[in-house]
């Protein structure tokens, strides 16, 4: 349960037709303490593509009304794009698949934000949580490799953090952060890490319970799925 917010607390979850989405939208929906907890997705209705800043407004507008919102988690994302995964190396780089990249990862999250933190709850404790990945940590970074993903996660990181100052000016109470979630078995991770991974639904109680924990701090936070703090 998400103590932290108020009774009959309302959530979104924004990629809940991904494996870590639909278990986040699962667990929220089994909270006694939530009376409404949506999912959207680029299958639902009103239904929502990342890659569409007019699919994202309309889908904002449309659910408008069925706030405001305590808790928004952001679950897009994608590793492999167009059947292509991460670059290794530097001669694989090329300008198509890196600014796929960064558009699903990195542009299409920022539209969300834009289009979907007016409708968080104002003088109470609200959280916008995005799914991220540590190999977006400049500072973490010692193995180099995957290239396009690795920048857009640090885009998104720097994005995130923009907008998180912004929102504290009119919502001192949000929470913003960004999450690590592990190594969940999912369709992103399996041709990487095969079944050597924790379940989605290990990872949505994790996540939630560190969301729950977070205190404001006017910025966005960087913590993986066990609340420990990752470097920008």
């Amino acid at each position: 349960m998400m103590h932290s917010l108020p009774e009959g607390y309302r959530a979104l979850v924004i990629g809940a037709s991904g494996a870590i989405g639909s278990a986040l939208l699962q667990q929220l929906q089994s909270d006694p303490r939530c009376d409404l907890a949506l999912g959207v997705s680029r299958q639902s209705k009103p239904g929502l593509d990342v890659l569409s800043e007019a699919s994202i407004a309309d889908c904002a507008q449309a659910l408008a009304a069925q706030g405001p919102f305590h808790v928004v988690l952001d679950a897009t994302g994608a590793l492999t794009i167009n059947g292509r995964g991460p670059e290794k190396r530097l001669d694989e780089l090329d300008t198509v698949h890196l600014l796929a990249a960064l558009q699903l990862n990195a542009v299409g999250p920022s539209l969300v934000l834009k289009h979907f933190a007016p409708l968080l709850a104002s003088g109470q404790r609200v959280i916008w949580a995005k799914l991220s990945a540590r190999v977006g940590s400049i500072e973490d970074n010692r193995k180099g490799g995957w290239y396009g993903y690795r920048a857009a996660k640090a885009a998104l990181n720097m994005l995130l953090q923009t907008a998180a100052i912004e929102i504290a000016r009119r919502r001192p109470l949000a929470v913003v952060a960004a999450l690590q979630p592990g190594t969940v078995r999912s369709a992103l991770s399996q041709p990487f890490v095969g079944d050597n991974a924790n379940r989605p639904e290990e990872a949505a109680q994790s996540l939630l319970a560190v969301l729950d924990s977070l205190q404001p701090t006017g910025r966005a936070q960087f913590v993986d799925h066990l609340g420990q703090s990752i470097p920008w």
